[in-house]
């Protein structure tokens, strides 16, 4: 009988240590911050906390694109755990001005680590941060827990996260080494920063063209929390940044959002001046561009802040800074800890006042929308492929629309033409009444000019979605109503037993390349016309796909059915035509008739080479058309099969092979033999550099004037050196609007109309083409539209190409001065460069 007692009791001693929270050191098996932890112990830490804490949720919301599961773990007081789904439910009825009931209602407060995976401090940080919240025997978090539920992302990019760790874990000694020159100190390219496909996802939250941030902002959307925090890393040197956030703020941000973040830096301050850690606030963090994880809270209504630690990628366990102090990882993990338990205790001495202003906002947005429009119409104009990607986008971020059958005409700013205009507004338009709880986002994503309180910022100034979807659109100062139903889709049906001669499709939006790429991927030949034609009564242009029997017999009974559900997969509307004679234009026997080949495409990498740019290219191929792709490296190109290779596609970087003679002779024969090199960015300019007929503009003339005004006035170069930061800006264009004239009979402008709208970041620009090649995408007077733009590189910013094809043999060369994949958002860009892809030299 002893025997059975002792052994119960012992059983009972079993289970109380089996419920006890574990610390982190208990679990890892080391003291937190004496070296970097790998992902998946991470999650199996957050699961035994779960496990042992019952105010603990954990929820797995997504995977990475390497298959690493992206979790959230949600802490509550025990009151609160078992009523999650009811808080969740009416925090989102209050974003969507549904419920003013705020009784018994805690703060959501959102924490977010490691967005950029080689800051990587974050996630240690925040398993700490978990072990606090969940161990009962701290009274302090669990009064905050009484009026808060914390929700911690602790790696929102696993896939960097775990480059960065076991770079850093498998070439530092056995005791850190503080010397910045030192291996473990020198990250190799690409570096951990970004994910899978090299995205900063920081800059993705409202774009949401990663999966990862995809699965977390739909999280995010259905949670609508009062508070989130985005913790980051900078340079090592930087003191800790904390808010309030520096100029400029957008004028959508209200100022009961500015005093929060006021009294939540004061907090901080508190805690930091109490160590005697230094800080900073109000300086090079602003609050504008929508897809960060500070500003996007922030247009959603919640209190948004950036956390930087200094330290980073290069800061490893210790590193020696230049004061002679050393850096720790503990002592970042201290940092970032403090600041996020400062965060959950104002939040938590705030509940009542935070929860009002919250519903306040979407209240006022529903009914009384800021800013001067109080409608959008985005025009399909023959686009609807386009018009429903944007649509998706809209769904996304929370946005409501309709369409246009209810509301006849009306008069708006005009985008393209900067005028305002009478319209009509037919059916399968886009109608957005900004009288909803999302206006205020919806007014940021569409305002044509965005006013900046400051012309010092982070980050590109101007992303108006008229002019990244290419779609002609009307801001109009009146409410409109649309219709709730989306135009019917018309379904495409296989049309066996007419046996049209051939299909043909309309060449105008990404959905068209994706086609494209399927048809290709099945040996489908297919052709497209240099020139429009009608048949049938009905007029196609330039670029159209022809999609003939001919040629196509392998798929003998099939073919119909094969081609009309390859177009309904894409939601591409086909014509079918009976006869190769056209009424007008050429007939498909004709040479203005060309055959696409499938191209063997290849894309360059190095240490020298934006791992962003090579990162838009690797990720359109393979995520959004579905089309083979060789990532090559530079130093490999000698090994490579040239005649393998039909494309050639260097993005934005600095490339060796153009400081080799011999290399750059190999290049050109390449080209001459029919090769195709399409260069972005700073590549475009290595190629100019090449004298293959290709040159950067120099603008003489305000060479002269400056030469001038030297003479005339001499003391003006003269400065004060406080106004150093204001002086640089007068060549920076951190991201601006320009018009590109286009000649839209030219291959790599088709599916356009004659302009394009190009996100402008540098001041290059070439000089027009004047022998074997064409001068597609050029800037004129006058063609600057919205956004930043320094004054001396406002004046350099005209009379110049900035898309063109240089004919080299029997290959071309294909410029490229801005990056039209950029982020992946530039939507409208992503036609231009298929066609450099698909359709030019062809």
């Amino acid at each position: 009988m002893r025997r059975y007692v002792l052994l119960a009791f012992v059983l009972l001693g079993f289970s109380r240590i089996q419920a006890q929270v574990p610390t982190p050191d208990q679990f890892l098996g080391y003291p937190l911050g004496t070296q970097f932890t790998p992902h998946y112990k991470v999650v199996e830490y957050f699961k035994q906390v779960a496990a042992a804490a019952k105010n603990v949720k954990l929820e797995q919301y997504g995977t990475t694109y390497e298959g690493r599961p992206l979790m959230m773990a949600i802490v509550a007081s025990p009151e609160n755990s078992g009523r999650l789904e009811e808080i969740r439910q009416r925090s989102l009825d209050m974003s969507n001005a549904r419920d003013n009931s705020k009784s018994n209602q805690p703060v959501i407060v959102w924490l977010s680590y490691n967005v950029h995976g080689n800051e990587a401090v974050s996630t240690e940080a925040s398993m700490k941060t978990l072990y606090e919240l969940a161990n009962n025997g701290n009274a302090q978090t669990q009064e905050w827990l009484q009026h808060t539920v914390v929700i911690i992302d602790p790696c929102l990019n696993p896939d960097g996260h775990e480059r960065y760790v076991n770079f850093y874990n498998s070439t530092r000694g056995l005791h850190p080494n503080v010397y910045r020159y030192s291996r473990e100190h020198d990250e190799p390219w690409p570096g951990g920063r970004a994910n899978h496909y090299y995205f900063d996802l920081n800059r993705d939250w409202a774009w949401q063209t990663q999966q990862e941030s995809q699965q977390r902002v739909t999280k995010y959307n259905q949670w609508m929390p009062q508070l989130h925090v985005d913790f980051h890393e900078q340079e090592i040197e930087a003191p800790y940044y904390f808010a309030p956030a520096a100029e400029p703020f957008h004028d959508a941000i209200t100022p009961w959002q500015r005093e929060m973040q006021e009294k939540i830096g004061r907090n901080n301050a508190k805690y930091f001046d109490q160590q005697g850690w230094l800080y900073f606030t109000k300086e090079r963090f602003d609050l504008f561009y929508p897809s960060y994880g500070d500003t996007y809270p922030m247009y959603n209504g919640a209190i948004g802040m950036t956390f930087e630690q200094g330290g980073s990628g290069r800061a490893g366990v210790a590193v020696l800074k230049k004061d002679g102090d050393t850096l720790t990882l503990a002592d970042r993990i201290a940092h970032h800890f403090t600041t996020g338990m400062s965060t959950i205790e104002v939040a938590s001495q705030n509940a009542p006042k935070i929860l009002s202003e919250f519903t306040h906002y979407f209240e006022v947005a529903k009914k009384d929308p800021q800013g001067g429009y109080k409608s959008y119409v985005v025009k399909a104009a023959g686009n609807t492929e386009k018009l429903n990607t944007l649509a998706e986008l809209l769904r996304r971020n929370n946005i409501t629309f309709g369409f246009g059958s209810n509301t006849g005409s009306a008069s708006g700013f005009n985008y393209f033409t900067g005028k305002t205009e009478h319209f009509n507004i037919d059916k399968e338009d886009l109608v957005i009444n900004a009288y909803q709880p999302h206006s205020n986002m919806l007014r940021v994503l569409f305002e044509p000019v965005s006013h900046l309180t400051d012309s010092v910022t982070y980050d590109i100034t101007a992303w108006a979605l008229p002019y990244a979807y290419g779609l002609p659109a009307y801001a109009v100062t009146q409410p409109l109503t649309p219709a709730t139903d989306s135009p019917a889709v018309r379904n495409n049906t296989p049309l066996i037993a007419q046996k049209p001669y051939a299909y043909v499709a309309k060449w105008n939006s990404l959905r068209d390349v994706k086609f494209l790429s399927a048809l290709l991927k099945h040996d489908i030949k297919v052709r497209f016309t240099e020139v429009p034609f009608s048949v049938g009564g009905k007029d196609f242009p330039a670029g159209t796909l022809i999609i003939t029997r001919t040629g196509n017999t392998s798929k003998g009974e099939q073919f119909d059915n094969f081609i009309t559900s390859q177009a309904n997969r894409f939601k591409i509307v086909l014509d079918a035509v009976p006869s190769g004679f056209v009424d007008k234009g050429t007939d498909f026997g004709s040479d203005k008739i060309r055959y696409i080949k499938s191209p063997k495409v290849v894309l360059v990498v190095g240490d020298e080479v934006s791992s962003l740019g090579m990162g838009e290219i690797w990720h359109f191929f393979e995520q959004q058309l579905d089309f083979p792709l060789t990532v090559v490296n530079e130093r490999r190109l000698t090994a490579m099969d040239w005649e393998q290779t039909d494309v050639l596609i260097l993005p934005e970087g600095e490339y060796k092979l153009f400081s080799d003679k011999a290399a750059t002779e190999r290049l050109k024969d390449w080209i001459t033999n029919g090769g195709k090199l399409i260069a972005l960015e700073g590549a475009a300019a290595q190629v100019a550099g090449a004298d293959w007929g290709i040159k950067l503009k120099k603008d003489e003339e305000d060479k002269e004037a400056k030469e001038k005004a030297a003479a005339e006035h001499p003391y003006n170069v003269l400065k004060p050196y406080a106004n150093r930061e204001r002086e640089s800006v007068k060549q920076f264009i951190p991201g601006a609007i320009y018009k590109v004239q286009l000649d839209i009979t030219h291959p790599l402008a088709f599916g356009y109309p004659d302009f394009y709208y190009t996100l402008k970041q540098d001041s290059r620009l070439y000089e027009f083409i004047d022998s074997s090649g064409w001068n597609v995408g050029v800037l004129k007077k006058d063609n600057y539209l919205s956004g930043f733009v320094g004054a001396e590189t406002l004046k350099q910013l005209k009379d110049g190409l900035l898309f063109g094809v240089k004919d080299i043999g029997s290959g071309q060369v294909v410029i490229m001065a801005d990056n039209p994949l950029f982020r992946s958002f530039w939507e409208n860009g992503k036609l231009l460069f298929s066609n450099a892809v698909f359709l030019v030299g062809q």
